[in-house]
């Protein structure tokens, strides 16, 4: 098995699958560990449904590049979402349904209409739940891939006091001066940007899974915001990692192996905690 996995490892698109699968696997648990503790969970799977929704008008409209629409539509959704969050008259998980429900029912009637596809069940599933795509990215996917996800870790850094203010006392961090709306902002778009990203790898109805399980993983274990963020970038790496190599070696989904190797990494952490009696965030 050793020596089939360093065969395959010399061709360029094991590597350029490895490459943006960890890097976009760095990227969502950073921000998961921010998402789950500000109860925004339900953004990841809600632009996903947006995500959905606009790739099935790109391949309407025939667009090589899905980017063009999808990336914008997803930003600006997530933009959307967070203002109605915060709207009383329309509560948040409600708008959050509606537009995640109508984008998914939408797409896939696009698809139906417009269908230039011989398999249009294998299309759309291969679309919800991941698909080989990750294994035929070419050198400017990864180019466009590592850039974005780049510019989301470093943003990450640099906002990182207040990311962490704002996740655990917003009240606070506006008393002290902290734009706690621009803030908020930054995250939805961010959240968009990886879950575009994300797409080829998982698929738009596991996304949900590459964001939350290393971060509920790391809170099984850790007790404070900066060393599970860490941790829980580490374990997210090391699930994308192993879960590309299986699902080559081994020929299943590239996105269900992924999940089911952060779902596996959950419960020894869990069963680690309990042990140790460690402590949740």
């Amino acid at each position: 098995m050793i020596d089939k996995l360093i065969m395959y490892l010399r061709y360029p698109f094991v590597t350029y699958a490895l490459i943006v699968g960890v890097m976009i696997a760095l990227c969502s648990s950073l921000l998961g560990v921010t998402l789950v503790l500000k109860r925004f969970s339900y953004i990841g799977d809600g632009l996903s449904h947006v995500a959905f929704g606009a790739m099935a008008v790109a391949g309407v409209l025939g667009l090589t590049n899905e980017l063009l629409i999808v990336l914008p539509v997803t930003v600006i959704s997530a933009v959307l979402m967070l203002m109605t969050g915060r709207n009383a008259k329309i509560k948040g998980d409600a708008m959050i349904a509606m537009i995640s429900v109508g984008s998914l029912a939408f797409g896939y009637l696009l698809m139906n209409i417009f269908s230039t596809s011989s398999n249009l069940s294998g299309d759309v599933c291969s679309t919800l739940f991941g698909s080989t795509l990750i294994l035929t990215l070419s050198v400017r996917d990864v180019i466009i891939s590592c850039v974005l996800s780049v510019i989301v870790i470093v943003i990450f850094i640099l906002f990182y006091n207040r990311i962490f203010a704002v996740t655990f006392d917003e009240d606070f961090s506006k008393a002290a001066g902290t734009d706690a709306g621009r803030i908020n902002l930054l995250i939805a778009v961010m959240t968009a940007v990886i879950i575009v990203l994300a797409m080829n790898l998982v698929g738009s109805l596991l996304i949900s899974a590459l964001v939350i399980f290393p971060a509920l993983s790391a809170m099984r274990l850790f007790g404070n915001f900066r060393d599970v963020t860490v941790f829980s970038a580490v374990l997210s790496v090391i699930c994308a990692f192993l879960g590309i190599v299986i699902s080559i070696l081994a020929g299943t989904p590239v996105g269900s192996t992924i999940v089911a190797a952060d779902a596996a990494a959950f419960i020894v952490c869990m069963i680690i905690g309990k042990v140790r009696g460690g402590t949740a965030v």
